[in-house]
C-alpha cells in the first residue's frame, strides 16, 4: 500500500473508529472543512522523543531522550522523555510546528469544537501560546492529578553531597491545555448548527470540572497497549465525554498512537478518527482499541 492510499483510507476500521496511517499535517491538509467536533490528543511533546532514532532506542531500551526510570515499590515505571535536554532550536521547532499544526485544525474543526491537548509544565506555555498564534481561543487547562517519577532527583552525581535537595519537583500533576475554535454567535446558537460550544455536564448538579483524579496507568492496560505515554481509560473516558456536549460529533485524535483515545471514545458511543504515523503503534492500535474500549472501568463512562 502507498503512502497516498493510506492516507486516503482507513488501515483500521472498528465500531465508530477510523484510523488512518500518516503525517498528521499532511493528512489534516486532505480533509474538508468543518468536518470534526472536538480534538483530544495526547501528542510528543517535544517531538525529538518520536523520531525513528529515538524510537529505535526506547523499544531496545537503551534510554536516548527517553529515561527509562528504575522499578518502584516493585512496579515497572513506564519510560519518560527528557524535556530537559531539548536544545533552544527544538524548542522553536515545537512552537512552530504546533502553530501550523493548529492552523491546520481550524480549519477543519466546527466552529465552537474544543481542543484539548496532553502536555507537562515544562513546555504546556509554549504550545500554549502556538496555538493561541493560530487562532484558537485558550479556555483553561484540565489538570489530570496523577503522582509520577517525573522530578525529586538529587543533583547528578552528587546525591550524598546535597541529600536534602531535588533539582526540580515531584511532579503530581499533568496539564491538559484547553483551546476552542471560535463559535459562530451565541453559544446556544452555535449548539443547535454545530452540536458544540461548551463541554459536556457530568450531571444536572455537576458541571465538568478542570481537576480530574487519576491514577498511573495499570498494568493490565499497559500489556494491551504498549506505548510510552499511554493514558488510563478512566480519565480518557471522562475527558472525551465532556468534549461532545450534546453526544454528538467526531473526535479526532491526529496523534493517536496505540488507539487509546479512539478506544475511549468507542467505549461512550463517540465516533472518531485517528492519525498515527508510527506502523508500530498502527499494529498495537489494531488489537488494543477493541480490548481498551471493552475494559470496564470506574467513573469514566457515566
Amino acid at each position: 500500500m502507498t503512502s497516498l492510499d493510506r492516507s486516503s483510507r482507513p488501515v483500521y476500521e472498528y465500531g465508530q473508529v477510523k484510523l488512518y496511517q500518516a503525517d498528521c499535517l499532511e493528512w489534516m491538509a486532505g480533509q474538508a472543512k468543518n468536518s470534526f467536533h472536538a480534538c483530544v490528543t495526547d501528542p510528543p511533546y517535544g517531538l525529538v522523543e518520536y523520531t525513528e532514532a529515538q524510537q529505535v532506542k526506547l523499544r531496545r531500551g537503551k534510554g536516548g531522550v527517553w529515561r527509562i526510570p528504575p522499578s518502584y515499590d516493585g512496579h515497572t515505571r513506564s519510560p519518560l522523555p527528557r524535556f530537559t535536554t531539548l536544545t533552544e532550536a527544538d524548542l522553536k521547532q515545537l512552537q512552530k510546528f504546533f502553530q501550523e499544526w493548529g492552523e491546520g485544525l481550524q480549519r477543519i474543526l466546527v466552529p465552537g469544537a474544543h481542543v484539548v491537548v496532553a502536555a507537562n509544565p515544562l513546555v504546556s506555555h509554549l504550545v500554549s501560546t502556538s496555538l493561541a498564534k493560530a487562532g484558537l481561543q485558550r479556555r483553561g487547562e484540565i489538570a489530570r492529578l496523577v503522582q509520577t517519577m517525573r522530578g525529586g532527583d538529587r543533583p547528578k552525581n552528587a546525591h550524598k553531597e546535597f541529600p536534602d535537595v531535588s533539582v526540580m519537583p515531584r511532579s503530581q500533576w499533568e496539564p491538559w491545555v484547553l483551546f476552542r475554535k471560535l463559535p459562530e454567535g451565541a453559544i446556544a446558537d452555535n449548539l443547535r448548527k454545530w452540536k458544540t460550544g461548551g463541554l459536556r455536564r457530568i450531571g444536572d448538579e455537576l458541571p465538568f470540572g478542570d481537576v480530574i483524579r487519576s491514577a498511573p496507568t495499570g498494568r493490565k492496560e499497559r500489556e494491551i497497549a504498549g506505548h510510552p505515554s499511554l493514558k488510563p481509560q478512566d480519565f480518557l473516558r471522562r475527558l472525551v465525554r465532556a468534549m461532545l456536549p450534546m453526544g454528538e460529533g467526531v473526535i479526532l485524535d491526529p496523534f493517536a498512537g496505540s488507539g487509546s483515545t479512539l478506544a475511549a471514545a468507542e467505549a461512550l458511543g463517540y465516533d472518531s478518527v485517528g492519525v498515527e504515523l508510527d506502523p508500530a503503534y498502527i499494529e498495537i492500535a489494531r488489537t488494543a482499541i477493541s480490548e481498551l474500549s471493552r475494559l470496564k472501568v470506574g467513573g469514566g463512562t457515566t
